[in-house]
């Protein structure tokens, strides 16, 4: 959600007023993108990684208050169930050894909060979804401790007027019912973010929603929900699925879903805010005592809190983000397709690999989305969720063909020339992308080790569900701490 929001209810003149506020947000952004008043001299690129927390038994262990009161980091921050917490890195540059220092961040960070977690029973736990997790834990009791998340629950349920139905058709067949949005606390995902300038914003997006399906399918890491082997990255489907403020009939009326991929390329990063704002009704119509008008006006900043705020109620995979650092507004790509882990030398690589490629598709000639139908990118997106690094997808000029094949032929020496442009270390760029090329020979991702592992604990050790699935986390874990790339864990 991005702001802090305290226990409230709304009228229905805070709705019209929250509306006609943030349709103010929009002239002035469209006023401010006329006048490039934006920060475009030195692009930054940021990262966070939600993370699980379990105890002993591998089991969720609902104690992120207690778990963060023992960090005392203020990188480290709350989300939404108890059993969830999430690292907010410092954004850097990509020049020089930039993935490297982040790489040593991360691990130095992430290290120094287990130990402190441990010490009162806990362990952080980077994956998809919690392979343990079950009904009984994803609960409103569940909820994290901070008014914000209570609101925007009743709001969402408000919106709906009935239960979520959650039904899933994998490898096996999931169908329930959610009374709270907290089994959307089950999808802990890696967020990168990526500073354009309003000029480039267009073709970065598009490039960002052309391989959305090829990052999922390389990084698929969530294939278990609920004690049951699902999609590849079952987080997608269950994410769209969690946070549905509409029913059944409002989606025979073609109404958009809030977790969305969109409907079409766009040619201004002024597209995404209006079709924010002509679409989706507010969840949280909180105003700021801002006037945006006023502000720019007198030669000040405006922070558009309204227009953030109801960004941040709308869940695109690729998110368009405005914010001012510093002083000055600055635009960035927000993508958001990735799951958390296996390890933090994964997640750098699967940066590295998204970075380069966005770039090199970014500054293409000839755009890739001018060959390509915004269908098929979706299409792409919802075959590698489900199929994962064996996933078929349409290229143009090569028509449908193993998502490995296209990265080992086509995108792999275009992320090496975009990694270049970015001015990254050779050194960085061949090890990095090297842990990408392996995992597409080798086959092998954190939904492939996750399944393998289950059914040979199954087989040759003769456990039952639960009991496997505590112990394909107790060797997650392990194995996660070596920090050996995931295409070389061995299957117990």
């Amino acid at each position: 959600m991005g702001e802090d929001v305290g226990v409230r209810t709304f009228s229905r003149e805070d709705r019209a007023r929250y509306r006609d506020k943030v349709r103010r947000c929009l002239d002035v952004f469209a006023e401010m993108l006329r006048e490039s008043r934006f920060d475009i001299d030195r692009p930054m690129t940021g990262l966070e990684i939600e993370l699980n927390l379990v105890d002993q038994q591998s089991m969720p262990a609902m104690r992120n208050a207690d778990v963060l009161a023992a960090i005392a980091d203020p990188s480290f921050q709350t989300e939404l169930g108890q059993f969830n917490i999430e690292i907010n890195v410092p954004p850097r540059r990509l020049t020089g050894t930039g993935t490297a220092e982040f790489e040593e961040h991360v691990r130095a960070s992430l290290n120094a909060a287990e130990e402190k977690a441990r010490a009162i029973g806990a362990h952080m736990v980077m994956i998809g979804i919690l392979p343990t997790l079950r009904p009984e834990h994803l609960t409103a009791e569940t909820l994290s401790h901070n008014p914000r998340y209570a609101l925007l629950n009743e709001q969402i349920f408000a919106a709906r007027g009935e239960d979520l139905p959650i039904a899933i058709s994998g490898v096996e067949r999931l169908a329930v019912t959610a009374d709270t949005i907290t089994p959307e606390a089950a999808c802990t995902s890696t967020q990168f973010h990526l500073q354009v300038s309003p000029a480039q914003f267009a073709d970065y997006w598009n490039a960002a929603q052309a391989v959305a399906g090829i990052q999922v399918a390389l990084g698929a890491n969530a294939p278990l929900f609920f004690g049951r082997e699902l999609w590849r990255e079952t987080r997608i489907p269950l994410f769209q699925q969690a946070t549905d403020t509409r029913s059944e009939e409002i989606k025979a009326q073609g109404v958009r879903p809030r977790v969305w991929f969109g409907e079409r390329w766009i040619t201004t990063v002024f597209d995404l805010f209006e079709e924010n704002v002509r679409y989706f009704p507010a969840l949280l119509p909180v105003c700021d005592p801002e006037d945006p008008a006023q502000a720019l006006a007198a030669g000040e900043v405006p922070n558009l809190a309204e227009l953030r705020l109801h960004n941040g109620t709308i869940y695109r995979w690729n998110r368009p983000v405005y914010d001012v650092s510093r002083g000055r507004p600055h635009l960035r790509v927000e993508n958001r397709v990735l799951p958390a882990g296996p390890t933090v030398l994964d997640t750098i690589a699967n940066g590295a690999f998204y970075f380069g490629l966005v770039r090199a598709l970014a500054e293409s000639d000839r755009p890739l989305w001018s060959q390509m139908s915004f269908s098929a990118a979706e299409e792409n997106f919802t075959s590698c969720a489900r199929y994962g690094i064996d996933a078929q997808v349409f290229w143009p000029g090569l028509g449908y063909l193993p998502v490995t094949e296209l990265v080992l032929r086509r995108l792999l020496p275009m992320a090496h020339h975009g990694l270049d442009r970015w001015g990254l270390d050779p050194g960085e760029r061949d090890r990095l992308l090297g842990i990408i090329e392996q995992r597409c020979l080798t086959g092998r991702n954190g939904a492939t080790w996750q399944v393998e592992t289950l059914h040979r604990l199954e087989s040759a050790d003769h456990l039952d569900r639960p009991a496997a699935l505590r112990e394909v986390v107790r060797h997650y874990v392990t194995l996660m701490h070596s920090n050996r790339p995931v295409h070389e864990w061995p299957i117990p």
